[in-house]
């Protein structure tokens, strides 16, 4: 009998997914150039150069280098002149960082419920929550799908709001063809290891505001203005700099990514059509003002009703034993007891207690036969899941 590996059985793969990151002689070469140029910090080409094709890839006028996203989102508030008490809308559905970065500077975290067909923030929710001390809203592109923005900036604009847009896990993404993070006010990204552009750990802030970028230049490097002495410190800055060795790796990963884009997405429509063929398991829903979904993550909707009521976490445990990477995902951020409390909202707590799949990017970039596995997997589950331990 074909059981399923957790329970004995063999496991549908053995043969591992694409590794990541992704590198090779380019990588090398330029962080040679780097170790040779002997400017490792401050004032290197490369970052000069990888800021310049970043900020146009992401339609940006500006962009600004930083050492990780969660320093992103820290700095972004500061230049946008949020203060201690202004409270910020951010749904509760999302990493830590988006709540510390803002706790870290005094302001009030407000969590907002998401949209159950895309995971995304709220807008009619998000309306219901302001207050005449709401300052911003941090909406988040989850797994590189832009939330709805059209719906963001029309109540921002209408309620005198500025907007953060958290693109950690969309670098690419597009909403009506523009890019993610050009949308807003600013946006934020993450090359963290995970990333679909990486190099370790390192973040962005893209913006096309003068005003903001020059104050952004100066939180990062100690408060400095762009120009004048290195030892004069005009605001209360960080040294959230990164080096010249990760802006090399940077460069040569911004060339990769438009081809490894397009795999990515033609990863996710084949997995589309395979997982749509099967009961109790459902793609998220699709969105024609979505132009280009960055596809961090892939991430289905699971019904354990077809599965003989096998728990979520249960699941994804034995798609593991498998072959299938997969996690569960995010747990509420008012889950952990170091952040603000919150009444359990009701499609966060559907997500991320019952129904949220996370496949991670690297999936995406195999073959259609590898993908066929995932869809294999899931139906040898499904017909064993009334043996699968609870």
């Amino acid at each position: 009998m074909d059981l399923p590996a957790i329970i004995g059985g063999e496991p549908t793969r053995r043969k591992p997914y694409p590794s990541w990151p992704i590198y090779d002689k380019r990588e090398e070469e330029l962080l040679l150039q780097a170790l040779r140029s002997g400017r490792w910090s401050v004032g290197g080409r490369f970052q000069e150069e990888f800021e310049k094709r970043f900020a146009e890839f992401q339609h940006a006028k500006h962009a600004l280098l930083c050492s990780s996203g969660t320093a992103a989102l820290k700095i972004a508030l500061k230049a946008m002149g949020l203060k201690p008490g202004d409270e910020v809308i951010i749904p509760a559905y999302t990493f830590i960082a988006t709540a510390t970065s803002a706790l870290d500077l005094g302001l009030k975290v407000v969590y907002a419920d998401i949209d159950p067909e895309s995971y995304t923030i709220d807008p009619e929710n998000v309306r219901n929550l302001i207050t005449d001390r709401t300052r911003a809203i941090i909406p988040v592109h989850i797994a590189g799908r832009p939330a709805d923005m059209d719906s963001l900036k029309e109540l921002a604009e209408e309620r005198g709001l500025m907007i953060l847009e958290d693109a950690a896990q969309a670098h690419g993404a597009e909403w009506r063809g523009r890019r993610v993070g050009a949308i807003g006010d600013a946006g934020i990204f993450s090359f963290y290891q995970s990333k679909n552009i990486t190099c370790g750990e390192g973040g962005a802030i893209t913006t096309n505001s003068d005003e903001l970028a020059d104050r952004i230049w100066s939180l990062r490097n100690v408060g400095r203005p762009r120009t004048g002495p290195w030892y004069e410190h005009r605001i209360y800055g960080w040294n959230y700099r990164i080096t010249e060795f990760q802006a090399a790796i940077l460069l040569a990963q911004l060339e990769k990514a438009p081809k490894l884009m397009e795999k990515r997405e033609e990863g996710a429509q084949i997995l589309d059509k395979l997982l749509s063929e099967l009961d109790g398991i459902t793609p998220l829903k699709k969105d024609k003002r979505i132009t280009r979904h960055a596809y961090h993550l892939y991430i289905f909707k699971y019904d354990k009703r077809e599965f003989a009521d096998l728990p979520k976490e249960k699941f994804v445990e034995a798609l593991r034993a498998e072959g299938i990477p997969c996690n569960s995902g995010y747990k509420p951020l008012y889950d952990y007891p170091f952040l603000p409390p919150c009444k359990p909202l009701p499609n966060v707590e559907k997500a991320s207690r019952e129904e949220a799949v996370w496949i991670p990017q690297y999936v995406l970039l195999s073959e259609k036969e590898d993908l066929e596995d995932v869809q294999k997997a899931i139906e040898k589950l499904k017909k064993h899941a009334s043996k699968i331990p609870r």
